[in-house]
């Protein structure tokens, strides 16, 4: 009986402490907000998902010429990437590449393997969205 009630007060300090982190001003309660597009490099996340939204998420990539995100998936996600400056290749699954230059906005389909190419001379910058595919 001792262990479980030590196991409890273990999982209800955890809870807490949880709770407290879901509170606090760093993360935003499904709250209207601003994020600074400020990123030295790589991906930067700007929303995680809940509880700070209702399941999207966002970040801003930026990619040296030549430089890769790398293959991934959003798996039962759709993905949306606003291309703010530059130019690239989104690499899907199959071969198929989509070409973009800034602005432009490239949709990439739930379960689709994917990579993007900075195939420019300069930096590109984009924004992703990331959002749970709508119920059928």
């Amino acid at each position: 009986m001792r262990r479980k009630a030590g196991l409890w007060r273990c999982c209800l300090a955890a809870s807490t402490l949880l709770s407290a982190a879901a509170a606090s001003p760093q993360v935003p309660q499904k709250e209207a907000h601003v994020i600074p597009l400020v990123c030295p490099g790589g991906d930067c996340p700007l929303l995680r998902g809940a509880p700070q939204t209702a399941g999207m998420r966002s970040g801003f990539v930026r990619l040296t010429p030549g430089q890769t995100v790398g293959r991934h998936t959003t798996a039962e996600n759709e993905e949306t990437l606003v291309i703010l400056h530059g130019q690239g290749d989104a690499l899907l699954d199959g071969g198929k590449k989509l070409s973009f230059t800034a602005p432009a906005v490239v949709y990439i389909p739930p379960e689709t393997h994917h990579d993007v190419l900075n195939t420019g001379k300069e930096l590109l910058e984009y924004v992703y969205v990331v959002a749970p595919e709508a119920e059928r």
